[in-house]
Order: structure tokens, then sequence, then C-alpha cells
């Protein structure tokens, strides 16, 4: 009696962190399709009537097609040169076992725990310094600066787990330090590449701080912006502003989609047993 009290109690446990996990998703898709008065009256109820005209409005209202452009232009450009940069910075730093190397780690690890509200006035200061406000490649490299911390450490880790062992028999055939990383160590750190690029396309799609303090004008507006921009000072418009999120939601999806099954399963099949 005791053990199976024990596992209905645990089944009711994960019942309620199911329904607590997706319960924003399902406010999000029942306020993306109700009108104003049904949002007032039953807010968590689903709609009576379906408006599907909110999709359209928040498109012609808030000039989605641009936001998309400089979301995407600025997510691929930020998440291509972290990967590219933190997986080379990683690996040296993770084979390097020395104290130059290791004070290198430490700041990284120094890096993450700075909050972006402290430097928030001297990056928008030297931004406009630079001609950079209100530039897409400004914003660019504002994330890259701040996404590499986290980055490094994440693939530093997964390195140290990769033998020796192929590296040295690489370097014995002539495969130069470059040759050795890119045909040997690059393809093995697959499961860690592929789950940085999820977590660094997450952060940098919908990032909100950073962009409202460097991309004011509203032809660098990326999709963060252009959900607040139904939100005003007299009037609000949920409907509107969900409809955007869960159009805005639909790339992310596809790409975890896509790319779950190299995390998931792949997480521990980078390395070699020596």
């Amino acid at each position: 009696m005791e053990k199976t009290l024990r596992k209905n109690l645990f089944f009711i446990f994960k019942i309620c962190v199911t329904l607590l996990v997706i319960s924003p998703f399902y406010i999000a898709i029942i306020y993306s399709v109700k009108s104003k008065p049904e949002m007032v009256t039953n807010r968590l109820a689903f709609p009576k009537t379906i408006h599907w005209d909110n999709f359209t409005r928040a498109i012609e209202t808030s000039n989605f097609g641009l936001a998309m452009k400089n979301s995407l232009i600025t997510t691929v450009a930020a998440v291509f040169v972290i990967t590219l940069i933190c997986t080379m910075a990683a690996y040296i730093i993770a084979r390097k076992n020395n104290r130059f190397y290791n004070t290198i780690y430490y700041i990284f690890v120094g890096a993450m725990i700075i909050p972006f509200q402290s430097i928030m006035t001297p990056l928008y200061i030297d931004m406009a310094k630079w001609k950079l406000l209100n530039t897409l490649h400004g914003f660019v490299m504002a994330k890259i600066g701040f996404q590499i911390a986290f980055t490094v450490l994440l693939v530093s880790g997964f390195v140290k787990s990769i033998p020796k062992d192929l590296e040295e028999a690489a370097s014995i055939d002539g495969a130069g330090i470059y040759q050795v990383f890119f045909r040997i160590v690059f393809p093995l750190m697959k499961p860690i590449i592929l789950t940085s690029v999820v977590l660094n396309t997450l952060n940098v799609w919908n990032d909100f701080q950073m962009s409202l303090t460097l991309l004011q004008r509203k032809e660098v507006r990326n999709i963060p912006l252009t959900q607040y921009f139904f939100f005003g000072e007299n009037s609000i418009e949920l409907g509107l502003a969900f409809a955007l999120f869960i159009m805005s939601m639909i790339p992310i999806l596809v790409l975890y989609l896509t790319l779950q099954k190299y995390i998931i399963c792949g997480i521990t099949s980078g390395a070699v047993k020596g």
C-alpha cells in the first residue's frame, strides 16, 4: 500500500509539473486568437470564436517582416561568429594547462557574473562614440561579447573529455594545429556545438534589454522590440502581441526540433574511450 501510494503521489506530482510547464504555451495560444472582450470576461477559458485576424493585424501594424529579417540577420551572424571563436578558444584553454590559460579561464568565469545593467550606460556611450548605435552589426558585436564567456566555459568542459590520442596521431602524420582542430577535434565536438548553437540562438533571438538599449530606430528593430510596440501607455493589444509571439516562436521551435536528436542522443558520443 505504501509503495502504491508513493507511486500515485509521484504520478500526480509529474502531472502538476507538466501542467505548470505547458500553461504558458496554452495562455499564449488562446490569447493569440481571442478578442478583447473575451480576455476581460474569460481570461483562461478557450475562446468561443477564434479570431485569426489577430495574426494578420499583428503583421500589418508591426512591420513583422522587417523585424523577422533583422532578427534572422543578427542571430545567424552572432551565433556563427560565437561558435567559430569559442570552439577554438575553448580547445586551446582546455589543452594548454598552464598558469596563463588557467587565468584566462577564470577571467571568463568572472565575466559571467557581471550583470548587463551594470555596464549598460558605458556600453551605450561607447557604441554612440564608435557610431555603432542603431546598427545591426553593432548589436551583433555586443551580443558576441556577452556570449563568449558562457560558450567558452560550456565547450571547454566537453573538450577535456576528448582523448588526446587522436590529436597526437594526427600530429605524427604531419597535421598542423589547424588541421588537427578542424579535421579531428571539431567533428567530435558536434554535440556540444549544436547545444551551444541552440542556447545562443535562443539568447540572441529573445534579447530585449540590449535591443532596447542599442536598437532604437524603427528600421533596425528586432522581434522582441516589435512585440513591445503593442504595449503602449494608454492601450495594450494583448491579442496582437501574443499572435506575434506565436509567429516569432516558430523558427526557434523548428531549430530545436531539428537538432534535438543530436543534442539528446549524441551528447556523450563526441569522444572515443582511450
